[in-house]
């Protein structure tokens, strides 16, 4: 798969990075991609909720009244779950909500959720961003030289560049990622993929024809 370089004005370079099909061009796996986010959503979770029993609220163990007798229904102490303030009945106590998922299966996903980018002609590769100073203005502006300053999207990099992470870091509809921490909730939850070309040729095994070379 054949992607074209642009330039920060949106124009072509001249340049094209090839996508490997094994990864861009595989038939997308649904099931795999919704096990991976609902993993990823599920340790997003602290599971720290606690409601107390009738054991841990305060009040005395004092029987009300005596069992039978009164023509009222039988009751034990204040703490029953019946009266306010009292115990609450089956209530959630602390644990986890970790799921466990299968490396390969989480590659899948991943793959998945990219082939889905590339059938529907969502992703970009632009050429490496050199900015001198941080300036949201000019990252917005190279993103709607792109056409797509009014999606949400996924700004790739191969490395940690300060300059760009600091000018996207304040359009909510932009997430700048390491091409390291890449998972597939955000891939799914992005409309666009905007990859440099740096972090393009990594995908492409471009820095290891270099090496080689």
């Amino acid at each position: 798969m054949q992607v074209k370089v642009l330039n920060i004005q949106g124009q072509e370079t001249g340049r094209t990075v090839e996508l490997p099909e094994e990864i861009f061009g595989i038939e997308p796996n649904d099931h795999a991609i919704y096990l991976a986010v609902k993993q990823y959503l599920a340790a997003q979770r602290q599971g720290t909720h606690k409601v107390k029993t009738r054991a841990e609220v305060q009040g005395a163990s004092r029987k009300l009244h005596r069992q039978k007798g009164t023509g009222g229904s039988r009751k034990g102490n204040i703490r029953n779950p019946l009266y306010k303030g009292g115990g609450t009945i089956f209530g959630p106590k602390p644990h986890k909500y970790d799921i466990k998922l299968n490396r390969k299966v989480k590659d899948l996903a991943k793959m998945s959720a990219l082939a889905h980018k590339a059938k529907n002609n969502a992703i970009f590769v632009v050429e490496d961003v050199q900015l001198e100073t941080p300036k949201t203005k000019t990252f917005m502006n190279m993103l709607n030289s792109l056409k797509v300053g009014d999606k949400k999207l996924m700004f790739i990099l191969p490395e940690y560049n300060e300059t760009a992470y600091v000018s996207s870091r304040n359009i909510p509809s932009v997430l700048t990622m390491l091409m390291s921490d890449v998972n597939t909730y955000d891939l799914v939850n992005s409309e666009v993929l905007v990859l440099t070309e740096s972090a393009a040729k990594i995908f492409a095994g471009g820095e290891e024809e270099e090496v080689a070379a």
